[in-house]
């Protein structure tokens, strides 16, 4: 399915009227950043690029998507002949996937004609500012769990294939597994999940659905343990495994109180191996609130989806660059109040001192210095993308990637309270 109309109608008007004023071919350079990091993250978390490659490969416009524009009134003839030869053929650098960023951080850069370029923006942010916003929120919880296990299990409270698109992110940001079975097929992730309460109700007693999943999954499932009483459902479970049950799961009550309760319980019954899960509105402040807690893993779902109340990354799409009439390079940027841009194609470093990060350095001019690591690799060259970015193997590079560039940070970048980014962004 082509994602040409995965777009704003100004994108096509512009194309349109760039097409008869004859600047549609000009070279330009367009850059996404974000101006800020949402009130009190500390740091940003790249993702959706190998997203957004795959719907750059699927950005077609056949006669059925023609049709519709043209019926519209969108688009003339001569636009509807020059969409439908169109292929990007320019030129594309980014941060690596898994890549941190901060105010200003160039995540992205497209060259090529202004016509092929400019239709390519609300595709990128729409992926870029959900995906980034996800990973961003589940980079913190992975640091309020302290290398304790998570799971995302979210699709219920987002959009179908938003939910698909939820799962990567975090799984990019270090979640260890999804409950969604289309994020598995299609990005390579583990996928994880037993029995909702539902299953408990449907049986004539706890006991029956107790022993009707150990049937059919062995004593390593999980056993949900809150549907009625908790202390009998956990006396229940050990007994029918002999103790040798792999998990409880609670999700329900004060947290704390309740784990603590149940891991007293299981110890006394002589279920010393057998772990505790929570998955009750769990978010990075709750997750934190547990870390003393005898908690072995945890299940998020609406938080990690939603951003943890900051659902958009707030990245923005600007033209920077373009060449003139006699093939020189012109730098442009916004004015607008609160809302300028800073004109050029952009170079960024991370500046490092015994491999941690003091700055983020975005460069107007020269090069990424020797104490500085390059941050913007290519990901597409005259129009062909780098399939070592796309499918489950790009999914798996951008988290060994995460892993890196957060090990660079400072230590009080995972703290979870409010604080300025961990990092100045240097403009030089």
């Amino acid at each position: 399915m082509t994602s040409a109309l995965l777009t704003d109608q100004y994108e096509l008007t512009m194309v349109d009227a760039a097409l008869k004023d004859g600047t549609a071919d000009r070279r330009c350079v367009f850059e996404v950043f974000a101006r800020r990091l949402p009130d009190g993250r500390r740091y940003g978390v790249v993702a959706g690029l190998g997203r957004f490659l795959t719907a750059l490969t699927d950005f077609r416009f056949g006669d059925e998507e023609i049709g519709f524009l043209r019926d519209r009134g969108v688009i003339d003839e001569g636009t509807a002949t020059w969409l439908a030869d169109y292929r990007f053929t320019g030129d594309v650098r980014a941060y690596r996937e898994g890549e941190v960023f901060f105010p200003n951080s160039p995540v992205l850069q497209i060259e090529g004609t202004f016509a092929e370029s400019v239709v390519l923006e609300t595709l990128a942010l729409s992926i870029f500012n959900a995906d980034s916003a996800i990973a961003s929120a589940a980079a913190r919880m992975v640091s309020a769990a302290d290398k304790r296990p998570l799971a995302e299990m979210g699709s219920r409270r987002t959009g179908e294939w938003n939910a698909v698109a939820a799962a990567r992110a975090a799984y990019i940001a270090g979640f260890g597994a999804t409950s969604n079975l289309e994020a598995g097929r299609t990005w390579g992730i583990p996928t994880m999940g037993t029995a909702a309460h539902a299953f408990t109700l449907l049986h004539d007693s706890e006991e029956a659905a107790f022993r009707s999943q150990l049937d059919a999954l062995g004593t390593g499932t999980t056993l949900l343990v809150d549907t009625y009483d908790i202390e009998t459902a956990v006396d229940t479970a050990v007994r029918l495994t002999d103790g040798k049950l792999g998990a409880v799961r609670i999700d329900s009550g004060d947290l704390p109180s309740v784990v603590a309760g149940v891991r007293a319980q299981l110890d006394r019954l002589g279920a010393t191996s057998t772990k505790i899960t929570v998955t009750n509105d769990l978010d990075e402040y709750t997750i934190a609130a547990l870390r003393a807690a005898p908690v072995d893993s945890y299940g998020v779902g609406t938080s990690v989806v939603s951003g943890s109340g900051h659902p958009a990354a707030g990245m923005v799409f600007k033209l920077v660059a373009h060449r003139s009439d006699s093939g020189e390079w012109v730098s442009v940027a916004k004015k607008s109040a609160d809302k300028a841009s800073l004109g050029g194609r952009k170079e960024a470093g991370r500046r490092l001192r015994n491999g941690i990060a003091t700055a983020e350095v975005v460069l107007t001019t020269g090069q990424v210095g020797p104490d500085e690591r390059p941050l913007l690799v290519p990901v597409v060259t005259n129009g062909e993308v780098d399939p070592a970015y796309l499918g489950a193997r790009g999914v798996e590079a951008a988290r060994a990637h995460h892993k890196l560039a957060k090990a660079e940070l400072p230590a009080d970048a995972a703290r979870i309270g409010r604080g300025d980014p961990a990092i100045p962004t240097l403009i030089i």
